[in-house]
């Protein structure tokens, strides 16, 4: 009898000790799981967003932000015929189309088609030019980019704030481009672009082209353009539609990390200068 209760008050200690090593265990992998989510969070540098103008700051807050923006890896979209793939990091890119392919890895452009459809000489401007526009407005965020307060562009009895984007010199293809980007009032969205083209060209350029951001959708917490209208220019001032709406479709941005090999010139590319 003495030792039956023996062995029972025995296994009632195992039991206790068992149940308190478990609950420790329990809270320790609590503590690196959440050591780990810290760590994971920490890996993203955060944004210095001093040197942009106030208004640069808006837009870019009103779009998801640019700390989002720089989290991102890829961005794919298809526009009329074409399906372009981005490297949002690198800025290597690949434009697909039912005659021809354009892309670029390294800064390296290639073109690739199995006949003389498009161009060459016109692969260079051409392999990123809807990438831009549709990168706005965080690509105004770049790197050897300046800044200037700009008159407000009235429009339909709306009075959009503007910034004056320049170039630092020897930055990029065309480091003579000016580009004026408004912005609404009210919700801040970028609701025009105007910009000169220097490509292929002596010197700086005083004409601007006007493009209407029209519409906008949310894609993993960054709000991108799904319509795109072009118009017509008088003194400098946008008029009326100069074409067809351009409209994005299969549009995605995230932060999986894209493989080079996506960028890689084929067999039958050449390179461009």
């Amino acid at each position: 009898m003495i030792l039956f209760i023996y062995i029972t008050q025995m296994k009632k200690i195992i039991l206790v000790l068992f149940v308190a090593t478990w609950i420790v265990s329990c809270k320790t992998d609590g503590k690196n799981e959440v050591s780990k989510v810290k760590e994971t969070v920490v890996e993203h540098t955060r944004v210095d967003l001093s040197r942009y103008p106030q208004g640069l700051k808006d837009v870019l807050a009103a779009h998801g932000g640019l700390q989002k923006w720089s989290e991102m890896k890829s961005l794919t979209y298809s526009l009329d015929e074409t399906e372009t793939i981005a490297d949002v990091q690198t800025r290597d890119i690949v434009v697909k189309s039912p005659t021809h392919t354009i892309g670029s890895l390294d800064g390296k452009v290639w073109i690739a088609q199995d006949s003389a459809y498009f161009p060459e000489a016109r692969a260079r401007f051409y392999h990123n030019l809807m990438f831009y526009f549709y990168a706005m407005p965080f690509l105004l965020a770049d790197n050897g980019i300046v800044y200037e307060e700009v008159e407000p562009l009235e429009f339909n009895g709306v009075i959009f704030p503007g910034i004056k984007v320049g170039f630092e010199a020897a930055v990029g293809d065309s480091p003579d481009d000016n580009y004026l980007m408004y912005y609404h009032p009210i919700t801040k969205k970028m609701t025009w672009l105007a910009y000169t083209v220097t490509a292929g060209k002596k010197g700086k350029s005083d004409n601007f082209s006007f493009v209407n951001y029209k519409e906008w959708n949310e894609v993993n917490g960054l709000l991108l353009p799904t319509q795109l209208a072009w118009y017509k220019v008088e003194n400098n001032r946008p008029t009326i539609p100069a074409g067809k709406v351009r409209e994005f479709k299969s549009i995605d941005v995230d932060s999986g990390d894209m493989d080079t090999a996506t960028f890689t010139k084929p067999e039958n590319g050449v390179y461009v200068d």
